[in-house]
This record gives structure tokens, sequence and C-alpha cells, in this order.
């Protein structure tokens, strides 16, 4: 159980099917998660288990039957906070496509927003900002010095385009009026103005389970590109295990740039 954000019950179902593996020496029969994603559930689905709307089911066709055990996995939420290039990606990697493949829905709309904003991940660099109740969990970097790391990339890369993503509507408008061409996935998701009080799903609740289906297949997209400038938190820990690793990630812990 854990009511949260997606990306924080992201983590912690991951924490635990690995807690449980570690403990058993195999994967659990059955995840029961139908306390979770409470804030993602509408008067249709408040009873459900809503996990399979997001990722294909861990039992399915083409999914690992087990997961061998080799030797003990560590990883908790916590991890959000931390160097991403020291993760653990090869024990890590298997619970992924096991239990958080996206789901044919969700693959759908990678596809679609993919071709709706013609991205080509080899020439796009994502700038991501999670702002706002972060805050209060770890220290943000300026907006200026996400432009400080945006002008290193075109430096290297000239002809680079960015995809500007944030929950604050001011790191938005600063990055378009600094980067006029960049992407802005204006129709799929949502922001607000800063305050260190609140969060866009918390404030802007009444469409949750569609954004939160666009701003996953968002997430899997950005993990794709060339580059990808952000801060730390479950968003871009998430990014990097659907990344496969943390190449190409410049990322804001702890006051400096990894």
């Amino acid at each position: 159980e854990h009511e949260a954000g997606f990306f924080s019950c992201c983590s912690i179902r991951l924490q635990s099917i690995i807690n449980y593996h570690n403990e058993h020496k195999r994967c659990p029969n059955i995840v029961d998660t139908k306390n979770m994603f409470t804030w993602y559930k509408n008067e249709n689905n408040k009873d459900n288990d809503i996990t399979f709307e997001y990722f294909k089911h861990y039992n399915a066709d083409g999914m690992y039957k087990s997961i061998e055990y080799k030797s003990h996995n560590y990883y908790y939420e916590g991890l959000q906070f931390s160097n991403y290039k020291n993760l653990n990606f090869d024990g890590i990697l298997p619970f992924i496509k096991k239990y958080f493949s996206p789901s044919l829905d969700i693959t759908y709309y990678v596809i679609e927003i993919t071709k709706k904003y013609k991205i080509n991940f080899n020439n796009t660099a994502v700038l991501f900002y999670r702002g706002n109740d972060k805050a209060t969990e770890t220290k943000l970097s300026s907006y200026e010095e996400y432009i400080i790391q945006a002008h290193k990339i075109l430096k290297e890369k000239p002809d680079i385009r960015f995809i500007i993503q944030s929950d604050e509507t001011e790191f938005i408008e600063k990055m378009l009026n600094e980067f006029p061409s960049s992407i802005w996935f204006k129709d799929e998701t949502r922001s607000i103005k800063r305050d260190s009080t609140s969060t866009v799903d918390f404030r802007l609740n009444s469409n949750n389970n569609m954004f939160s289906k666009y701003f996953l297949a968002i997430i899997i997209i950005m993990s794709k590109c060339r580059y990808i400038v952000c801060g730390s938190g479950n968003c871009s820990i998430w990014m990097a295990f659907y990344r496969g690793n943390a190449n190409g990630m410049i990322q804001y812990f702890n006051g400096e740039w990894l």
C-alpha cells in the first residue's frame, strides 16, 4: 500500500518485489497492488487494481516466468537521491522488464506522441525539471544552470532539439523563451506556478488517470533521447530504468552536476 505520486508508487512496488526476491530467492506468485496508485483512480475503477492499465501483467505471455536469484539486489525508494551511474542496472533491469513493461495502451501513446512531435531520439536532448514540492525533499538546481547545461550540449551538437518538460510553469516559459524551437508536450502534460507545498496531481486531480498515462509514455520517450538533463527524484530514476543505464544523463544531485 502506498498513497503518493505515480512514480513514487512505482518505486515502492519495485522495492517490495525486490525485497521479496531477496528474502525468498524467487519472485512472488501474486503482487497485490489494488491499494496503490489511488490518486489515479476514477469512479469507474476506484475499487480495482489499475496497475495493468499501465503495465503488462507479470504473468503475460512473453514476460519472464521467473527471475533467477543470483545475489542480493540492493534497491529502495531512497535511491532516487543518489548518483544513478552507481545503480546496479544488471540486477534491477530484469524486474523492470517483468513488472513494469508498458501496456499496449501506453505503448500506443509512446508511438503516437513520438509521431505527433516528430521526435528524432538521436538528435534530441531533454531538459526535465521536477519542481514544486520536490524542493522539500532535495536541493534543486536553478533554471539558469539548466540553460548552461543546454548550451554545453549545443556547443557539442549545434543541431540538437530540446524537449522541455516540467511541472513548474515558470521553467517551461523560461526554457521556451531561451530555446524557442523546442518540443513542449502542451496537450499531454500539466503544470502549475511554483508552489513548494503542492503537486500537479494533487492540485489538478480531475483528470489524473488520463494524464498519468500520458506522462508514463513521456517518461519512456524521454528515456530514449540522446541526452537527459535532470534533477534527482523518482521521475528521473525511472527514466534511467527505462533507458537501461545512466549514459548521457546529466544529473543534478546534492548541489552538483554528475
